[in-house]
């Protein structure tokens, strides 16, 4: 299997209103801003975007969160789109500075103010840098339950990815600070008020499909926030987030019938998100059971 990322690259700002033009006429709902777009191209983005109705989502590098924001972005892909600009310059520096950084610190605390103030979301997505980028050597990860239900072509490709990686044990500690740095920063964005998303990144290597997300959830958690804001991020900021706030999200009359029914707690335990009795989608009534039986073994 050849996994290749499909994009446009666009490195010309005048070229920018055609290619929304043209994404538009697909009735596509989101623009996403990847990693090596620049300011220019990317303000541009996000003001074609808007004029079009659309939400302008980034997954950011050589774009700086700061500037994004400032230039109306509704939202950042990735806990690193917002952790690299929160590293003071003479830190990032140092050795080791991703898993030694402090945080919060002054160039951390005035962008998360920021985006508090503009209420741009923020998509974690913790799940991909704990079991792809970070713990991939580590069997609790690709040994994990959720990975034995996947069809045997997606774990072949996940199991070829990981021996590629070469991720030494003597690193170990260090990835394992780094990604807590990461769970530090979301909580903090968290309890400024800024509003979370829950993604996962699937199928990217150990994102299962479907299981991840409750991985994520499980995570978030264990970055400080409580269950029930975490479920409030799974559901109604998701579908805010893609301007379906009005037939997803919650449960009210005149709501697409999209729901789950559980047969314990979520917000006294997170974990019990996977304690499914019934799955509602479009108003049918799903047997979870019966829906995982479809899953292909191969």
């Amino acid at each position: 299997m050849i996994h290749r990322d499909i994009g446009l690259p666009v490195s010309d700002p005048a070229r920018v209103s055609a290619v929304v033009d043209d994404m538009a006429a697909w009735n596509v709902a989101t623009l996403k801003i990847y990693a090596g777009t620049s300011r220019p191209v990317g303000r541009k983005v996000i003001e074609e975007g808007h004029r079009r109705g659309l939400v302008v989502t980034g997954h950011l590098s050589a774009y700086r969160a700061q500037d994004a924001v400032e230039d109306g972005i509704d939202c950042l892909e990735h806990i690193t789109s917002v952790f690299d600009f929160a590293i003071p310059p003479e830190v990032s520096r140092q050795p080791n500075a991703r898993s030694t950084v402090e945080l919060p610190n002054p160039q951390a605390k005035a962008l998360i103010a920021l985006l508090a103030k503009r209420q741009v979301m923020v998509d974690p997505t913790l799940t991909v840098f704990k079991n792809m980028l970070l713990l991939s050597d580590l069997e609790e990860v690709h040994g994990h339950a959720d990975i034995a239900k996947m069809p045997e072509r997606l774990r072949t490709y996940w199991d070829g990815y990981r021996r590629g990686q070469g991720l030494a044990p003597g690193s170990r500690e260090r990835r394992m600070k780094e990604f807590k740095k990461y769970q530090e920063l979301t909580g903090l964005l968290h309890s400024a008020g800024v509003p979370l998303l829950v993604g996962t990144d699937s199928p990217e290597p150990y994102c299962p499909p479907g299981y991840a997300l409750h991985q994520e959830m499980e995570l978030m958690v264990e970055s400080g926030m409580k269950p029930a804001a975490v479920l409030q991020a799974a559901t109604i900021h998701n579908a805010r987030a893609l301007k379906q706030g009005e037939h997803l999200g919650s449960i009210a009359v005149g709501k697409q019938a999209d729901l789950v029914i559980l047969d314990a707690d979520p917000t006294a335990d997170i974990r019990n998100t996977r304690k499914l009795v019934r799955v509602i989608h479009g108003g049918i009534d799903c047997d979870p059971v019966k829906v995982l039986q479809g899953v292909p073994s191969k």
